[in-house]
């Protein structure tokens, strides 16, 4: 049976260990090209800076030559973070994406730093004073230039009329992970991803954003709502799951402000079975009402079959549009087949 949603991709350009970043941006095109002859609805790259395991941090620079290496698939950010950023600048950026590939460029936008505040620091042009904390007004002016209805007494007012893809647009998205960016999209009527691969518990938010839209001046559109999962398919669980094991280790050792590549399963694994093994000595020694709870992160890790039907759950849970899966896998190769597998499960 067809998926009851759209089926689309997130990739991060993951660094496996003893690769390069090189490496790892011509894996995204390669994976771009796959999921567009397998009927993917989208293809977004992230923004992440500074660190060891992803490649990818300028989405504005994949999208151009991911599609021109495509021919039907949406291409876009997720996201570009747009406190980094003049919005007049992303503005022309996506305008000139759209341009060339009409119809096909999505811009999704984020507030996270996409990094640590060090890395955070050195991205900024000015480093006099922290920067503003003003992504509400960065993005209503980027909407104003794309939708060419900046005031007319603004001093900026035209230069929104030479945006250089004119008359194509790119389609601006929200993206989040709390209950703020579920407001924002639905007073501005955008299309909303949340992250829950990042937060999953993120239904009440999903629920939000659709009565706040509801509420909003914007009659005439209507909510879309994408949910981001942790999504890793194989031919067998076990397969799955020690495929699942490098990403668990690269983000454990990520909360301990450690970064790394993205590990082999067989360095993963021997390391989450020391980790488990320290957590029962540890457990045993205390009681259990001092043990911290564990933080939450969904994974949807098994066979087509499994992850069709968990997916299914997670779509239903949000009212979602759209499924946009996302995974950290050590080997390409593993990875091109996990996207393959998914493919077949929803019949795309």
């Amino acid at each position: 049976m067809p998926a009851p949603f759209k089926l689309s991709v997130l990739d991060q350009s993951p660094i496996a260990e003893g690769a390069t970043g090189s490496e790892a941006l011509h894996n995204t095109i390669d994976l771009a090209q796959l999921c567009d002859e397998l009927g993917y609805h989208r293809y977004w790259v992230a923004e992440h800076h500074g660190g060891p395991m992803l490649a990818g941090p300028s989405p504005e620079a994949l999208i151009g030559p991911i599609a021109a290496a495509t021919s039907r698939i949406r291409v876009g950010s997720g996201g570009v973070m747009l406190p980094h950023y003049s919005p007049f600048k992303v503005a022309e950026t996506f305008s000139l994406l759209a341009g060339l590939f009409p119809g096909r460029i999505d811009l999704g936008l984020g507030r996270a730093a996409g990094t640590d505040p060090m890395t955070t620091f050195a991205l900024q042009r000015d480093r006099r004073q922290a920067a503003a904390d003003d992504f509400p007004q960065q993005l209503a002016e980027l909407l104003a230039y794309l939708d060419d209805r900046m005031p007319a007494d603004h001093p900026f007012a035209r230069l929104a009329k030479t945006l250089p893809g004119r008359p194509e647009r790119p389609e601006p998205w929200l993206l989040g992970s709390s209950q703020q960016s579920a407001i924002w999209a639905a007073e501005l009527a955008l299309p909303y991803a949340f992250a829950d691969f990042i937060n999953s518990a993120g239904a009440e938010i999903a629920s939000l954003y659709r009565e706040r839209f509801a509420e909003s001046e914007h009659a005439d559109a209507r909510p879309h709502t994408a949910v981001a999962v942790w999504t890793i398919c194989a031919e067998t669980d076990e397969q799955a799951q020690r495929l699942a094991a490098s990403g668990r280790m690269a983000f454990t050792m990520l909360r301990r402000g450690e970064l790394i590549a993205v590990p082999s399963p067989e360095t993963a694994l021997e390391f989450l079975a020391s980790e488990a093994q320290a957590r029962e000595v540890g457990a045993s020694s205390e009681p259990a009402a001092a043990r911290p709870p564990r933080a939450q992160r969904r994974t949807v890790v098994g066979t087509p079959d499994a992850v069709r039907t968990e997916l299914e759950d997670v779509a239903v849970k949000y009212r979602a549009d759209e499924v946009i899966a996302v995974n950290i896998v050590y080997d390409h190769g593993a990875r091109r087949r996990s996207y393959e597998l998914l493919a077949g499960a929803f019949e795309l």
